[in-house]
């Protein structure tokens, strides 16, 4: 590797260490670019006075052209998932990238306003699809957030929608209250048949309202509900093992094959082992397991899982980066634990190095070395596998 570049990496990674940007970073940058961005959007679209139209709506008044609606909504909507960002909310990360893709699609019909605004969500877009693994809590308030905005936004598409179509429907829909009831009675597939559509305008226009609102609901009833299911299974689950000492034992993090087999190959041999996971639901099947539910990386998920007091710390996550962040968490909490890291990716070992863990375990990366050698009649020497599957830290060793 470029000896250049290998610096440019190392400074950055001693900066996000000094800056405590894992506390910080992507979520706040992006929620911030998000927010921003629905202003923008609303000021182009409806002008420096767009606030005015929220509190006319608020206040029941009806002064909003049809044509208008859907850049509120969308605008509105950015604006709020904006604060589902600064939870790390994958729910949140969800609506916001179609949100953003909405936004550039009306900018785009609308190309007249220029292309400023066009970049803008365009570089929004990018940076939400390179950080999507940073969004990853599924938590009551970011899904309650979602629902409440979802089933808003929705109404006021009814309602609005019900009420500039009204000539369209038989009895005419002449006032807001009426809009509103329609709207209500239709989402909810009742259907008393008091008013119904006449035109094609009206009749598609009550099939968008019956397929959002289904839709919008069934999911806002998922996204509320599943968080509170994990946290019932997490608290069961920790109940249950909850009286284990969590004193000199081996703290696990992650759920891929390599750490459940360490896991399980350690409480054999009569060792406490407590695991680190992100979701209860993936140890759900597993009996006398001692499970911590949390981001691995976190000091909270560490301080809980006692890994001040234990032997070793073994992080074997999917990702490099989470691995070489959860041995910094350990570095911060002190103690005595040994850290080992699992690395997946070759290229990575310098950089897992930087944080000094006490043992390097790289298994799939000896995989083709020791291929070729049988392949090629070489000899296999236990000291040479233990060398290359195992890399200690020369001053830990």
């Amino acid at each position: 590797m470029n000896p250049a570049v290998e610096r440019l990496r190392t400074g950055l990674h001693r900066a996000h260490e000094l800056t405590g940007a894992r506390y910080w970073f992507p979520h706040i940058p992006l929620a911030l670019m998000l927010a921003l961005g629905g202003i923008w959007f609303l000021a182009s679209e409806l002008g420096g006075s767009w606030h005015r139209y929220f509190q006319d709506m608020l206040g029941g008044s009806i002064s909003l052209p049809p044509r208008e609606l859907p850049p509120l909504l969308i605008g509105g909507g950015v604006i709020t998932m904006a604060v589902g960002l600064t939870l790390r909310s994958r729910v949140a990360w969800n609506m916001a990238l179609l949100l953003a893709a909405a936004a550039v699609v009306s900018v785009w019909l609308t190309g007249h306003r220029g292309f400023g605004l066009l970049f803008y969500f365009v570089l929004v877009l990018t940076a939400l699809i390179l950080s999507w693994r940073y969004f990853d809590r599924a938590s009551v308030t970011a899904s309650t957030l979602f629902a409440l905005t979802s089933v808003v936004m929705l109404i006021l598409y009814a309602t609005f929608g019900s009420y500039y179509l009204g000539a369209y429907f038989k009895p005419q829909i002449t006032d807001i209250i009426t809009a509103f009831y329609y709207s209500m009675v239709t989402m909810s597939t009742v259907g008393y048949g008091d008013i119904s559509p006449q035109t094609a305008e009206a009749k598609l226009f009550a099939v968008s309202i019956i397929i959002l609102g289904v839709a919008v609901f069934a999911t806002s009833l998922t996204a509320i509900i599943a968080p509170l299911v994990s946290n019932s299974l997490s608290r069961v689950i920790n109940r249950r093992e909850k009286a284990m000492v969590r004193r000199n034992h081996f703290i696990v993090l992650g759920n891929t094959a390599l750490a459940v087999n360490t896991w399980r190959e350690l409480s054999k041999r009569g060792r406490n082992v407590t695991r680190i996971v992100r979701d209860a639901s993936l140890v759900s099947g597993q009996d006398k397991v001692d499970v911590v539910v949390g981001d691995p990386g976190s000091a909270e998920a560490l301080t809980e899982a006692g890994a001040q007091d234990a032997t070793a710390v073994i992080a074997m996550l999917d990702d490099d980066s989470d691995n070489a962040f959860a041995i910094l968490a350990v570095r911060e909490l002190g103690g005595r634990a040994r850290t080992v890291v699992a690395v997946n990716d070759a290229s990575h070992m310098s950089r897992i190095k930087l944080v000094q863990p006490d043992v390097v375990i790289a298994p799939q990366v000896l995989g083709g070395e020791l291929l070729a050698m049988m392949l090629s009649g070489e000899e296999v020497t236990p000291e040479f596998v233990m060398t290359r599957v195992f890399h200690q830290n020369i001053a830990a060793s």
